[in-house]
């Protein structure tokens, strides 16, 4: 999430649908293929994961709320205090959430929330939330924003400073991208870029990209066997032409394409940078998730709205 800032509204239909470009993208979806609008009425949504279950999680961070979305009949229309549902069912997953932003899922399924409050936490659903991050070196950290979880188990998240726009407020001197090991230590693996945002490993887990949205570029890094990170180059630049919007959350499919939130919809990268086409959005796209059940359905979250469309790939294995 780069910053909260008013809605970006294009024309579009009662649905809300509006079509890709299909620039070199024949073999990523269909040229018919339409974002369609799912949900709508919240602040600001965030950190869409899908469940293995059935049904999406995903934050809305000045709501203070994880929502759970299961596609379905449309809902009934009018229940108190909830947004709206176009198509499936809407419930609160999480109230209070910490106003949580990135959300990612374990191995055993459990919930991993990077929170404005300062923190990252974990849980099942049914218990409180545990916290596994808050504090390096004795100082609290800026506000985790999003991460991503290897398949051995590590959590990798950013901190930017988002959440304490008061630089009085904060007790770290960098912003950085950290990993918590599967034995649970929490160690600094980049501290130089300013505001590192979404981040997504490659199919192997051999690279990990890094959004750096002060400098509106994608990083990526070699993962050494140790978890550490090196080998830092600018992967592609995200910038639009008078727009102070930049890149935000990104995900990775099967065939190694980097899909980026950008500033006027989603961005699709191939493996080596290259800018293979667009698929343009009602409203500015914070962060994306496969989902469905063969993970080839796009799901974007995207200021006050919630949308998907659906691909011809699918997240990775």
């Amino acid at each position: 999430m780069k910053k909260l800032a008013l809605c970006l509204l294009a024309a579009v239909s009662i649905l809300g649908m509006t079509r890709a470009r299909a620039d070199d993208l024949s073999n990523i979806l269909d040229p018919s293929a339409k974002v369609e609008k799912i949900a709508h009425g919240f602040a600001f949504t965030e950190g869409p994961v899908w469940h293995p279950g059935g049904w999406l999680l995903f934050s809305d961070i000045p709501g203070d709320t994880i929502y759970k979305w299961k596609p379905g009949l449309p809902a009934r229309r009018g229940h108190m205090g909830l947004p709206t549902a176009l198509v499936g069912s809407l419930q609160v997953y999480r109230r209070p959430s910490g106003n949580a932003n990135g959300l990612a899922l374990d191995s055993q399924g459990r919930l991993v929330a990077c929170e404005h409050s300062r923190r990252v936490t974990r849980s099942d659903g049914d218990t409180d939330p545990v916290v596994l991050a808050e504090k390096i070196q004795g100082k609290r950290l800026n506000s985790p924003n999003d991460l991503a979880i290897s398949r051995e188990g590590s959590i990798y998240f950013t901190d930017p400073p988002y959440g304490i726009w008061d630089a009085k407020k904060r007790e770290l001197d960098f912003s950085g991208v950290y990993r918590i090991a599967a034995d649970g230590k929490l160690s600094v693996v980049q501290r130089d870029i300013q505001f590192p945002n979404g981040l997504a490993f490659s199919p192997d887990e051999t690279k990990l990209y890094v959004v750096d949205s002060g400098a509106n570029q994608i990083r990526v890094h070699e993962v050494n066997p140790d978890g550490s990170l090196e080998r830092a180059r600018v992967f592609a630049d995200v910038k639009l032409a008078g727009s102070e919007e930049g890149p935000d959350g990104i995900k990775v499919d099967a065939q190694g394409r980097v899909f980026c939130a950008g500033p006027d919809g989603v961005w699709i990268l191939s493996p080596d940078g290259k800018l293979l086409g667009k698929i343009p959005t009602p409203e500015v796209p914070s962060n994306l998730a496969f989902g469905g059940a063969d993970r080839s359905t796009l799901y974007i979250t995207a200021r006050k709205g919630l949308y998907r469309i659906q691909l011809r790939t699918s997240a990775p294995g």
